[in-house]
């Protein structure tokens, strides 16, 4: 017990040495788009977006959501496509902000996501994927039995 306390403290003085010295830096989160989460319509997140032209419905974007949710304040929700998508976003239109996640990709990496947020009530979901620069979309309705973001 008493060996792993030293090897800890050890472990955080040298970390902390590195950082001070300049040979560690911490990680700098990306910044995120707060005009994106605080529109207040579907249209107005997609204008924000650099949405040029509507999103195209397509096959290709796969969403997986519950049909009836129990509880809104914890609706699982997954986005998923087999092309190399830059950003996936998860819309939920009846939320004060419709915006519920944005999910910026690097490149070479497997374009799936999975979270849960919160639903005001009964609304159609969108799942929406950023390929060569236009975007890509499938939406479904989840009926809402107890709402999440209740005022």
């Amino acid at each position: 017990m008493h060996q792993r306390r030293r090897m800890l403290v050890q472990l955080t003085a040298l970390t902390g040495l590195m950082v001070s010295a300049g040979l560690l830096s911490p990680v700098r989160a990306q910044e995120w788009n707060a005009a994106a989460f605080k529109a207040k319509t579907v249209e107005d997140v997609l204008k924000v977006l650099d949405s040029e032209q509507a999103p195209e419905e397509s096959s290709m974007v796969k969403l997986s959501a519950p049909d009836v949710a129990d509880n809104g304040a914890l609706v699982p929700i997954g986005v998923e496509t087999s092309l190399p998508a830059t950003e996936l976003a998860i819309l939920v239109q009846k939320n004060p902000s419709p915006l519920a996640a944005l999910f910026k990709l690097p490149p070479g990496t497997e374009s799936y996501v999975m979270t849960r947020v919160k639903m005001n009530e009964s609304s159609r979901v969108y799942a929406l994927a950023k390929v060569d620069g236009r975007w890509l979309m499938t939406s479904k309705e989840v009926m809402v039995t107890l709402g999440g973001c209740g005022a």
